[in-house]
């Protein structure tokens, strides 16, 4: 599965940054996608390879905090490229003459660098708050990597600054999601008054490779979220399984289902690798 997920990715980044075809605002908005993907993969790939492989169970605080930090700040980086790509298809779809206007090249560039540097500020205390805690002897992860949320509850002293501070970031990434829906909201009512059945499904259809991407992402971390809050009790297995499905799953679909979706990827893939057009 990472095999795939990282062969995927680089093939989108790759095609993207080397057909002219593909330079378009919401191929741009793919590649940052994948990025995000990619982070995500290479951040947590040493230790559940080295737990799957070995049987090397151990950590070391610094370690885990590093990986905490990339792996919320690439999950951070993913939620806000999917709100950009609701409110490319949005634009798209409510004003396409002026699309190329509105999303330039450069505009897209820099809006993207601004999410990208906001998602990094975002997620930067985390391993600084984690530090300042006290862990008075050999504590058991939750799952095969580090991440916030289970790191502190493992702290034998006052993490209350972690709690509140974790769930601004949560709240933040439930405001993406929040804006992702009002935008589906506002297209849907657009497509809705479509007077063409044939045009409506035309019009929708552009949209579900995104609807696809934000569900792989989002169901996993919720639930995830909620077990974290509210199903203490819940089986070891199921949050081990919910945990790497979350990590796993969306780099290793999101190019599938965009390369499957895409006509324009799904022709370069075919004939750069079997020599034949799409």
């Amino acid at each position: 599965m990472y095999l795939v997920a990282i062969l995927g990715n680089c093939t989108i980044l790759f095609f993207i940054k080397t057909e002219t075809s593909l330079h378009e605002p919401m191929y741009y908005f793919l590649s940052m996608l994948a990025f995000s993907d990619l982070g995500l993969s290479i951040s947590s790939l040493p230790t559940m390879l080295r737990i799957f492989w070995f049987s090397i169970t151990r950590i070391s605080p610094d370690a885990c905090f590093a990986q905490e930090f990339f792996i919320h700040g690439f999950s951070a980086m993913e939620s806000s490229v999917l709100l950009l790509m609701s409110i490319d298809r949005f634009i798209a779809i409510y004003n396409p003459l002026r699309y190329t206007s509105i999303l330039t090249s450069a505009r897209v560039m820099n809006v993207g660098l601004a999410f990208a540097v906001k998602s990094i500020l975002l997620v930067f205390p985390f391993p600084f708050i984690l530090k300042r805690l006290k862990f008075c002897k050999k504590s058991l992860l939750s799952h095969s990597y580090c991440l916030h949320q289970d790191v502190m509850k493992l702290a034998c002293s006052d993490n209350r600054v972690n709690i509140i501070y974790g769930l601004l970031v949560a709240l933040t990434a439930m405001l993406d999601l929040v804006c992702i829906s009002v935008s589906y909201v506002l297209i849907l009512k657009i497509v809705l008054g479509i007077a063409s059945h044939k045009g409506c499904l035309r019009v929708f259809n552009t949209c579900i490779s995104h609807i696809c991407a934000v569900l792989i992402f989002y169901v996993p971390i919720v639930t995830l979220a909620i077990i974290h809050r509210f199903a203490k009790s819940v089986s070891p297995l199921i949050r081990v399984v919910i945990a790497d499905t979350f990590l796993l799953v969306p780099p290793l679909m999101n190019p599938s289902v965009y390369s499957v979706k895409s006509q324009q990827i799904r022709s370069l893939i075919l004939t750069k690798l079997c020599g034949k057009p799409g």
